[in-house]
């Protein structure tokens, strides 16, 4: 099987979280925790959560899962509080927060601009910051020289299964990327050619970039966001996949 290629912007796809899932990835690395996030009891990490209103869906697989996005680290704030599935977090050990993978997940991070890459286990949720995909813990931040910058370039790539969970397609809501803009107006127009021709589309601002994404979707598992990409790629070549 092919690896899936995810790029995740606002990303989505979650499962629970806990009183101290943090908003990461400040460029200093450090965060301030959100009020509000409930925790399930006696769940593995798979079950829908909500941070300041916005409600993030898990995913159920963490086959051949495939992610590129900004990566942050988070250290002395967070050293020592209870992470989203009731481990103490350890900013000098080797894990690592992620809005959409089950806990447990270990994930090769390869920092882009240095080949360097470490790998990680997910036991907490974050960073809830447009564009970042992953939050390191100081010593796998180090050890990829992203420590003195705050954040660097990745690309995510799961390691093995998660035991107790069942491998297969990525289900949750997926979109195809096809275009971002300054203006609005371009926006609009390709969000209603879009739908005209896929039947749903949607359009909205990423402040931390300052331009208007346009994505087709949503669709219901990755798969079927994939298909749709291949399908759309003779009219929009540099489409690719994103979980919201």
């Amino acid at each position: 099987m092919r690896a899936k290629s995810l790029s995740l912007l606002p990303v989505l796809a979650l499962c629970l979280a806990l009183s101290a899932c943090g908003l990461r990835g400040s460029g200093s690395g450090e965060g301030t925790a959100p009020a509000g996030v409930s925790v399930p009891k006696g769940t593995k990490g798979t079950k829908p959560y909500t941070v300041r209103g916005k409600t993030y869906y898990p995913l159920l697989s963490s086959h051949d899962f495939r992610e590129e996005g900004v990566a942050s680290w988070y250290g002395p704030d967070f050293h020592g509080k209870t992470t989203a599935n009731g481990e103490r977090y350890d900013m000098f050990g080797m894990t690592a927060a992620h809005k959409l993978l089950p806990f447990g997940t270990k994930v090769l991070v390869t920092n882009r601009e240095n080949g360097k890459s470490v790998v990680v286990r997910i036991n907490d949720r974050g960073p809830f910051v447009s564009d970042r995909v992953i939050d390191l813990t100081r010593t796998a931040a180090e050890r990829i020289g992203m420590i003195a910058k705050g954040t660097a370039p990745v690309i995510l790539l799961t390691q093995g299964s998660v035991p107790g969970l069942k491998d297969g397609d990525l289900t949750g809501h997926f979109y195809v990327q096809v275009g971002a803009f300054s203006g609005k107006g371009n926006a609009d127009r390709l969000v209603t050619k879009l739908k005209a021709e896929t039947g749903g589309a949607r359009s909205y601002f990423a402040e931390d970039v300052g331009f208007f994404r346009v994505q087709a979707g949503p669709y219901p598992s990755l798969k079927k966001a994939e298909q749709a990409a291949d399908e759309m790629r003779a009219g929009y070549p540099g489409n690719f996949v994103v979980a919201q």
